[in-house]
């Protein structure tokens, strides 16, 4: 992993570990890699992954059983989703609403360029289009 200054390495091993959840790497119930095997994959001291687990399991992400190790919680997709939301709406959002302001792009340009990007994702309709 490649890590950034800006943040403590044991969020950012977090953030790739509900990154992999998101993206059915890890599934519900399914066991994540031992500490020790993860900061060997992570080329992290092991003290740093077992601070990761902890910060995921006090935010129900992640679960132990005891003596057998990490496991994917059943409701860590919506947990991760709400979380990311939550963030999203606090800290990112205002900062975009005072960009666009500042620029002067309007909610009918930025709507235009968001459904252009959702068609470029998936190939199909708008969602503004499935709905007329």
């Amino acid at each position: 992993m490649n890590f950034r200054d800006n943040q403590p390495i044991y969020l950012q091993i977090a953030e790739k570990i509900c990154d992999d959840i998101l993206a059915g790497i890890y599934l519900a119930d399914q066991r994540l890699p031992s500490v020790r095997e993860y900061g060997v994959k992570a080329l992290v001291n092991s003290n740093t992954v077992m601070r990761t687990y902890d910060h995921l399991q006090s935010h129900g992400i992640i679960f132990n059983r005891r003596g057998i190790g990490f496991y994917v919680s059943p409701d860590a997709v919506e947990k991760i989703l709400a979380t990311r939301r939550d963030v999203f709406m606090k800290d990112e959002l205002p900062y975009l609403f005072s960009r666009l302001k500042s620029l002067g792009i309007t909610t009918a340009q930025l709507s235009k360029l968001y459904d252009d990007y959702l068609m470029s994702c998936n190939g199909s309709k708008s969602p503004r289009d499935m709905i007329d």
